[in-house]
């Protein structure tokens, strides 16, 4: 509180008079920050043009992002450290910013079932809510028409029936925490890290995981900060390395990127720890560990890139660059949604919704004829209403 205190320009005591302790701080930071999506989304909606209501929602989800681009990743990544109720608060919260996104939605595709919405609109502040979580920078209007291209793809995507998808082999664990100590160890810390936090974890509670005393885990890792340097470079690792075989077979720019999407989701819903451990906590690395992880991961979305601007010219690097986040935050934002108690049937149609949406967001969306759309009379119907929002008039 001191730290803040003087960061502000005021006394520690006058802090105080506001806030009972840290804690209550940051409750108000992050709930103040996902109220700002409540209240940019309290619009009146036209009932005549729920198309219209649509445009304005996502101009005002992207504005309200761009605003706070440099402090969402708290609300993003850090909320975990609420108390029981403050994340009800906050999950009610964001109910209702996807309810407000589904309404319209509903109206100008009423065949959507409930499982598929919750894809869609999730999808879309996921897209959104990428930026927070990288620092390229475009000029505002660029990143807008990114976004609004990617989330208008989202809601027109043409998801799969519950039903009608097929699970496949699951994929390796990249910690097995019957494959001995050292193993043990890693996947015991990893999900600690996910769950608790890395500086609510310590040396005590992975050895009780483990099942080790706490005196074992110093032959293999003198730091607990080694533990996680050690488990986020297997992982980035591990992803870098799917590129190989990908890249040696085929030389079509989408077909691979496909077949990367595949490896990826797979790969991330077997480790579900892994992605969350990486955006909340690779600040507790060392600077060198910092530099090695991020350049292991520049090169991976590097070659995400170059296939990308092959596939789609029109695009820069950077925008490309922009569209590859937002595709990877994609498999976080939806697999973090999962419950660990989903059968497996349930995880394969996630997964297959995944894998449709980032595809979606990195090539955008086909021209596709919507469910339904107002009747008109014939000479006053725009003309190639093909999606919702602006991917209707594009």
């Amino acid at each position: 509180m001191e730290t803040i205190a003087a960061k502000v320009g005021v006394s520690a005591a006058a802090l105080y008079r506001h806030y009972a302790g840290k804690y209550e701080l940051f409750r108000g930071a992050v709930l103040a920050l996902s109220q700002q999506l409540v209240d940019c989304t309290d619009l009146e909606p036209v009932r005549a043009d729920p198309a219209g209501t649509l445009d304005r929602l996502l101009d005002a989800l992207i504005d309200a992002t761009l605003d706070n681009r440099d402090s969402g990743g708290l609300y993003r990544w850090q909320a975990r450290y609420l108390r029981a109720e403050d994340q009800a608060t906050l999950r009610e919260q964001l109910k209702q910013v996807n309810r407000r996104i589904q309404k319209p939605l509903m109206v100008i595709r009423p065949s959507l079932i409930s499982s598929q919405r919750w894809m869609l609109s999730p999808g879309v502040l996921s897209v959104i809510g990428s930026i927070v979580d990288h620092r390229l920078r475009l000029p505002a209007d660029e990143i807008r028409a990114l976004l609004v291209g990617a989330a208008s793809a989202i809601l027109a995507a043409e998801l799969p029936q519950p039903g009608d998808v097929f699970s496949r082999p699951a994929s390796w664990r990249i910690f097995a925490e019957d494959a001995g100590v050292y193993e043990a160890l890693l996947h015991a810390s990893m999900v600690l890290f996910k769950d608790r936090g890395y500086s609510e974890t310590s040396m005590a509670h992975i050895a009780s995981a483990a099942g080790i005393p706490v005196s074992g885990i110093y032959r293999y890792f003198s730091r607990k900060c080694e533990i996680l340097a050690t488990g986020l470079r297997r992982a980035a690792d591990r992803v870098s390395g799917q590129l190989s075989p990908v890249l040696g077979a085929l030389t079509e720019p989408r077909q691979a990127l496909t077949l990367l999407i595949d490896a990826y989701v797979a790969t991330s819903f077997a480790n579900p720890e892994l992605a969350a451990v990486y955006y909340a906590e690779r600040v507790n690395l060392t600077p060198a560990d910092q530099m090695l992880l991020h350049n292991v991961q520049l090169s991976t979305i590097d070659s995400w890139v170059r296939l990308l601007t092959a596939a789609r010219p029109s695009l820069t690097p950077t925008q490309a660059r922009f569209l590859v986040h937002a595709a990877m935050a994609l498999v976080v934002d939806l697999g973090r949604m999962e419950s660990p108690a989903n059968s497996g049937a349930q995880s394969a149609y996630t997964q297959a919704c995944v894998r449709k949406l980032m595809e979606l967001t990195l090539f955008g969306a086909p021209v596709i004829q919507a469910d339904a759309v107002p009747r008109q009379p014939p000479s006053r119907r725009r003309r190639g209403s093909s999606s919702p929002g602006r991917a209707a008039r594009r």
